[in-house]
C-alpha cells in the first residue's frame, strides 16, 4: 500500500502529493523508516510573484482595451441607430404631407368631373331633339374620358415624386450604412 504525504507549497498554492512506494516486505510502518520521503521545498510568494505581476497588468490593459473598443462599437450603433429613426420618422413626415397633397387634387378632381357632369345634366333637361341629348351626352363622355386619363398622369407623377422624396431619406441611410459598414465586412 502506497504512502501519501501531503507537503503545503504556499499558503496560497494547491496541494501537491508525494507519493512513496511500500518496500517489498516490510509493513507500513518500517517501510517509512526504510525509504524516507524526501519533502519537497515550499515555494514562497516571492519567487512567483514577479511573473504574476507582469501578467496581471497585461490581463488587465487587454481586457481595458477590449471594453473601450467594445463601448465604442456600442456607442456608435446606438447613434446609427438613432439616425435611422429620424430618417424614417422624416420619410413618414414627407409621405404624410406628400398624400394630404395627392388627397386635395384628388378631391379637387372628382369636384370638377361632378360638376361639369351636374351641367351637363342641367344642359340635357333644356333640349329640344334627342340629336341634341345625344351630342351633349358624347360631349360628356369624351371630356370625362380625357379628363380622367389627364388627370390620372398628373396623380401618378405626383404619386412617383412623392415616393421619390419620402424614401429619399432612407435612402441616404442605405447608402451611409453601406459605406459605413460595407468596408469592414
Amino acid at each position: 500500500m502506497a504512502v501519501k504525504k501531503i507537503v503545503e507549497a504556499a499558503p496560497a498554492a494547491a496541494e501537491t502529493a508525494v507519493v512513496v512506494p511500500p518496500a517489498a516486505a516490510q509493513p507500513e510502518a518500517q517501510a517509512a523508516k526504510a525509504a524516507p520521503v524526501a519533502a519537497a521545498e515550499p515555494v514562497t510568494p516571492s519567487e512567483t510573484a514577479p511573473a504574476a505581476s507582469l501578467a496581471a497588468p497585461q490581463a488587465d490593459l487587454s481586457n481595458k482595451i477590449k471594453m473601450e473598443t467594445v463601448m465604442k462599437t456600442t456607442e456608435e450603433f446606438v447613434t446609427f441607430g438613432q439616425g435611422n429613426v429620424e430618417a424614417f420618422v422624416k420619410a413618414s413626415q414627407i409621405w404624410a404631407a406628400g398624400m394630404q397633397d395627392i388627397s386635395k387634387q384628388f378631391a379637387a378632381t372628382a369636384q370638377a368631373q361632378v360638376d361639369q357632369t351636374v351641367a351637363t345634366f342641367k344642359a340635357l333637361a333644356g333640349v329640344k331633339s334627342i340629336k341634341e341629348a345625344m351630342d351633349l351626352q358624347s360631349t360628356l363622355a369624351r371630356s370625362s374620358v380625357e379628363k380622367a386619363v389627364s388627370d390620372t398622369g398628373k396623380l401618378t407623377d405626383a404619386s412617383l415624386k412623392l415616393t421619390e422624396q419620402a424614401f429619399a431619406p432612407i435612402t441616404a441611410r442605405v447608402t451611409l450604412a453601406m459605406e459605413k459598414f460595407g468596408r469592414t465586412a
